[in-house]
């Protein structure tokens, strides 16, 4: 008896998290009902043999169908990451537990942080009313009337994970999906009961109004026995860590209904410090209610910011505000679903920070807690979203009831955080606006707290080029008067760096956010497949493996990956600086900084789906131009001929709340060896906001008599700010340096050539051979998940090939290559033997051919180069294309021009021919 005494205190103990609580984590059991016979069969008063750890989910403890996927290129393989273990229906958990002696009379509240998607629940097989079905609040049940202190009691939850509203079009909602965060059957976070007072304190509002230096604050109290008595009400507030009360209010109250208000006023005195990204400053508002002897007690965080608007520009406390955000698609590959933790969030803010962003948006869904007070503490803006992205607004009425309720469970649940600065409906929503336009409004009537807009972005016609009633800001990638965003420009128009979106975002009269900016894809960086030792297996990487080394590409894969990443790296440069240079835009939201590993595996990251860097670039190249103060550039174009001047403006954004009016910008242009060619200085007026023309650049560069890659390079005196940009300068009116190389486009005049033993440039009429389009930019988002499209991934070459020894470049495409790029096909050489390519296109990772715009072989005695870039129209007119042909030229008429025998010549023959 005394052992089993002894046991009985030690589980109690174990079971007690604080005096008024009893935690619930640990041993559970289970049992899984596919076929949905336990209610009918009682099986919430039974014991079930399997056991579980919770908080966890069915995933983590390998129950259910297990994945039996072959590894190849194919659909659903490259879909996504595959859960290991899969489960979709409904499943009971069971635990015993125990409610202390001393807590008899108390209010009990069965709490369940997160799951996905309904739950029941049952105590000693009894059960309790109703059902919760949030997907962003956690699920509470009032199981008062079923506790027995002191005696031994069965808890049973049953949870059901199938799709219970139409939220998730094809379930592709971040809240709802198996391409980022599993469709997960389990329950995570705190699980607990929580012993609260018959007349206790359910929900606690701060309003602060920094204008003034006052809070309100809201407090509804929880009655349900409608007990009438007096009390009084008393709520303070401190600055977080300090035990020092800032301000204080107490008031006699009476209480009488199941449901009753307060409201109270209080003075935060005039050394208010306010929150925001630099300045995270938080306080902590207590409320104690007191009646009948009793006391209920809740505490809350908050902040002293206003997130608000002065016509197109955002503000932060009364200053603008420009946001640097990236996408949260609840992308956690080895757990497949959201961390609970502080320690987590705290982690993936941190890098953030460090590549200069201060933003996210969580696309259409809303983390837990945790994240909100990591968030808090960082200084980081929120934008947080309903778990809805669908296509069918208002169709469905049980829908749109869970959608209000839904929006009112996070207002109430995670409204006093400074963090939640914005809220949007949902992803890309369509069909009846107006139903959001009323929820917006909703929203809107009870809490100031937050900046509102009825959906980001839409397809929906007649939407989404302007905003809307009700939009406080406008998420878009473009408007009436055109694109907010590259994809839609960087491969149609000739590289150039004096535009912005002005034009585009002038009539808009509300802050406007560039919407999922960017997309490039990076081919798959293959030493990631080892970091997958959780719940999901990376069969896609795995299948993009397999095919490469099939193909004889294995040992490419890396240089693959970092060419395509440098590509890609570049345009993110181009598309942050031009939105920043557009006066009327007060953000971007990038899609994205890490690899969306879903919807085709979308990898489109720097950085990957564990928020590591996959060495393309690193943070501090970032932040040259993703920064609170930011210096930019405006010049006409990327290359240059040594007769012109090079001439640039010089613009900066300050968004720091720091002045630097009076510092002075230094710019030099630099060669690749480091030396200055030209440099200058000026002091510059710089003020909050966008600055345009702080100062100007003047260089002539006749100097440079061989053709070189220059930097501008610029940085703002005594601060770490800085920023560069490359141009290519060629020499003015050289001549066709031929030899003796035929340069032709005729198949028969090259082959003829060939034949006697001479050396041919093969540049035959791109725009009729068999071959890939030509394209500068790389796949958009994905190959899988947008199949036509001409999908390649930039250029890879050797740049000390003695065939580029005259032609500055990088291993990886840049701006300097857009003309031969959209004057190109890129043809497959996967048949060829022998020979070797000498600037190879990246191919998609769902085809992995062997391709190439420029290839050497020998032809029988002959000395073949083909170059399906068209080297000859204009020439004059094209110094890129004209540069590369003379680069290649003095190649072919060197002694270094010993290019491998082409061993199958068939084939190709018969490739060449088809022009």
């Amino acid at each position: 008896m005394k052992k089993f005494l002894l046991f009985l205190l030690v589980l109690i103990s174990f079971e007690m998290k604080a005096g008024n609580e009893i935690d619930l984590s640990g041993k559970w059991n289970i049992a899984l009902d596919k076929t949905d016979i336990g209610v009918s069969e009682g099986w919430y008063n039974k014991e079930f043999k399997q056991a579980i750890t919770l908080p966890g989910t069915t995933d983590m403890a390998h129950l259910g169908d297990k994945d039996t996927l072959s590894i190849k290129l194919a659909k659903p393989q490259l879909l996504h990451l595959t859960r290991k273990y899969s489960y979709v229906g409904s499943a009971w958990y069971t635990k015993m537990f125990t409610a202390p002696k001393d807590m008899a009379g108390k209010r009990f509240i069965l709490s369940l942080e997160r799951t996905i998607w309904e739950s029941e629940v049952w105590v000693d097989g009894k059960k309790v009313n109703d059902s919760c079905f949030s997907l962003s609040t956690p699920h509470r049940y009032d199981i008062t009337d079923m506790i027995k202190p002191g005696e031994n009691q069965r808890l049973t939850i049953r949870i059901d994970n199938r799709k219970k509203f139409e939220t998730s079009f094809e379930n592709l909602a971040s809240s709802y999906t198996d391409a980022t965060q599993t469709i997960w059957n389990g329950i995570i976070g705190e699980i607990k009961i929580l012993a609260e007072e018959k007349v206790s304190i359910e929900n606690l509002q701060v309003f602060p109004n920094i204008d003034d230096s006052t809070v309100t604050v809201k407090i509804n109290v929880a009655n349900p026995c409608k007990i009438k008595a007096n009390g009084e009400i008393c709520v303070e507030i401190r600055q977080k860590g300090s035990e020092n009360i800032i301000a204080s209010n107490v008031q006699n109250i009476g209480v009488n209904g199941a449901k009753d208000y307060i409201q109270l006023n209080l003075d935060m005195g005039d050394n208010v410090k306010l929150w925001d990204e630099f300045s995270p400053e938080l306080y902590v508002a207590t409320a104690k209610l007191k009646v009948n002897n009793e006391t209920s007690e809740k505490v809350t965080d908050f902040g002293m910011r206003k997130i608000s608007a002065d016509g197109k520009t955002l503000l932060i406390n009364g200053r603008p505000l420009f946001l640097r955000g990236t996408l949260e698609c609840c992308v956690f590959p080895l757990t497949g679903c959201p961390p609970m933790n502080k320690e987590d969030w705290t982690k993936e803010l941190k890098i953030a920070k460090e590549w200069g962003l201060n933003h996210l948006r969580f696309h259409s869904w809303c983390p837990p807690e945790a994240a909100f007070e990591a968030a808090d503490e960082a200084g980081f803006y929120l934008q947080i979203e309903l778990p809805l992205w669908t296509l069918t607004l208002s169709d469905d009425k049980p829908t749109n009831r869970f959608l209000y309720d839904e929006a009112d469970r996070i207002m109430k649940e995670y409204g006093n955080h400074p963090s939640f600065c914005l809220w949007s409906m949902g992803n890309e929503l369509q069909h009846d606006m107006t139903f959001m336009a009323g929820l917006v409004g909703h929203l809107k009537a009870q809490d100031n707290r937050h900046l509102y807009t009825n959906t980001t972005f839409t397809f929906e016609k007649g939407y989404g080029t302007q905003p809307i009633p009700n939009d406080d800001y406008f998420v878009t990638q473009w408007t009436k008067w055109g694109w907010v965003r590259g994809q839609g420009v960087f491969d149609s128009e000739s590289p150039t760096f004096n535009k912005d979106y002005s034009a585009a975002v002038d009539s808009v009269d509300v802050p406007l956010i560039t919407h999922e900016v960017g997309q490039y894809a990076v081919f798959p960086d293959l030493r990631e497949i080892d970091k997958y030792n959780g719940v999901l297996d990376p069969i896609n990487f795995k299948a993009i493996r397999k095919d490469l080394k099939e193909k004889g590409l294995l040992d490419k894969a890396a240089d693959f990956t970092l060419a395509s990443g440098k590509l890609a790296s570049i345009l993110y440069k181009e598309e942050v600086e031009r939105a920043l240079k557009t006066r009327g835009i007060s953000g971007f939201q990038l899609l994205d900084l890490h690899d969306f590993p879903g919807q085709g595996t979308a990898l489109v990251g720097l950085l990957n789906a564990f928020w590591e860097s996959k060495g393309i670039v690193t943070p501090e190249y970032f932040r040259e131009f993703c920064s609170p103060v930011t210096l930019l550039a405006r010049f006409p174009k990327a290359t240059y001929t040594n007769n012109e001047q090079f001439t640039a403006q010089i613009d900066a954004t300050d968004y720091s709340g720091k002045n630097f009016n009076g510092n002075e910008v230094i710019w030099k242009i630099v060669n690749e060896n480091g030396e200055i060619i030209n440099s200058g200085k000026s002091r510059a007026n710089i003020t909050a906001g966008y600055n345009n023309n702080v100062i100007n650049v003047n260089c002539y560069l006749q100097s440079e008599k061989c053709a070189e890659k220059l930097q501008l390079r610029v940085e703002l005196a005594g601060t770490p700010y800085k920023n560069h940009w490359n141009i290519w300068v060629y020499p003015n009116d050289e001549k066709i340096r031929r030899g003796n190389v035929l340069v032709t486009s005729d198949y028969d005049e090259a082959m003829n050539c060939l034949k006697k033993g001479g050396k041919v440039l093969f540049n035959p009429d791109w725009q009729k051979i068999n071959g890939i389009k030509g394209r500068f930019v790389p796949v958009f988002w994905s190959p899988v998940h947008f199949p036509k499209q001409a999908g390649t991934m930039g250029i890879l070459c050797n740049p000390k090939h003695k065939a580029l020894s005259e032609f500055p470049t990088d291993m990886n495409t840049d701006w300097q290559w857009w003309d031969l790029l959209k004057n190109s096909k890129a043809i497959d050489v996967s048949k060829f033997e022998g020979g070797k390519p000498i600037v190879e296109v990246i191919d998609n990772f769902s085809n992995n051919r062997k391709l190439a715009v420029l290839y050497e072989c020998s032809v029988g005695k002959g000395k073949l180069i083909i170059s399906s870039c068209d080297l000859t129209t204009k020439i004059d007119e094209r110094i890129v294309a004209k540069q590369l042909l003379n680069s290649i030229l003095d190649y072919m008429n060197s002694k270094d021009f010993t290019p491998q025998s082409a061993k199958n010549s068939a084939v190709l023959y018969s490739i060449l021919h088809n022009n």
